[in-house]
């Protein structure tokens, strides 16, 4: 179903907000998880530390200015803070680390895989190893994560797949040029209402939003941003492919990516060998 609340979908697949460039926090709430305060971090050496790794977190561009490239923070994707389910969220992530990646084909810490992100998702640059700002970031995982089990992930704790087959492209043009452009812009690049949702202000052609049966399945359980799991598989996996289709910065080291040669299938480049996840 295409509903003309779409032009809302790729505004919160970037996380605008109030206040940032973006749309009000709609009427209809029965999806958002509601907002930390400063009363919800006690006032202790890691409650503290907590406390500036959501600001971080939510304002990235600001807090780590020589370290983001592009218009996008943390929250763009980890929506609600990161805590809203089947939008990435950050609860019990600390504890799932040290982990193996088949796309480093190696171990990585929470540490790594919080730099990954600032490389490829906001196209800036890794914090030093063990620094302040990275330890703060670790603490707000550790603090959301309160009540979490400890194991393997549960419902709600990465993106859904789609059960759409074939995407079509040019059916997500359609969509994004009658509904999205307004708030977007007919070039994606953003506009004062919503963020790019492509260009170079967008995320890199490594990131994981790039995979367009990633951003699929993020688009159809988060989209539209008032009404989200409205939308079809197909519509989702439609816009997401018009959308992952466009122009956006690239990434230097991507050919280092799954050297193994086992790429999921929707990755935009060097496919030497494919899986579906």
């Amino acid at each position: 179903m295409r509903t003309g609340l779409f032009l809302l979908a790729a505004a919160a697949l970037l996380g605008c907000t109030a206040g940032d460039g973006g749309f009000a926090t709609p009427a209809d709430t029965g999806n958002l998880v509601a907002p930390l305060t400063d009363a919800d971090f006690p006032d202790t050496p890691l409650g503290r530390a907590a406390r500036r790794g959501r600001a971080i977190l939510v304002a990235t561009r600001d807090s780590l200015p020589g370290h983001v490239g592009n218009g996008l923070r943390c929250t763009t994707c980890h929506l609600d803070e990161g805590r809203r389910p089947y939008a990435m969220p950050w609860l019990g992530v600390h504890a799932r680390y040290p982990q193996y990646r088949s796309r480093a084909d190696r171990v990585l810490t929470v540490e790594d895989r919080i730099n990954e992100c600032l490389e490829r998702s906001l196209v800036g640059r890794p914090l030093p190893p063990g620094d302040e700002r990275l330890r703060a970031i670790e603490a707000y995982f550790a603090h959301i994560s309160r009540g979490t089990p400890v194991g393997e992930r549960t419902a709600g704790q990465g993106i859904d797949s789609v059960s759409a087959e074939t995407p079509n492209a040019d059916a997500g043009k359609q969509v994004f040029d009658l509904q999205c452009a307004r708030c977007h812009g007919a070039d994606g690049y953003g506009t004062p209402l919503a963020t790019p949702v492509w260009g170079v202000g967008s995320y890199s052609i490594a990131a994981g939003m790039a995979r367009v049966r990633m951003a699929a399945g993020f688009i159809q359980r988060n989209m539209p941003f008032d009404l989200p799991g409205t939308l079809s598989d197909q519509d989702a996996l439609d816009v997401a492919a018009y959308i992952n289709a466009q122009p956006r910065p690239d990434f230097a080291r991507k050919s280092e990516d799954w050297p193994r040669g086992n790429a999921p299938v929707d990755v935009p480049f060097r496919r030497r060998r494919t899986s579906d996840r």
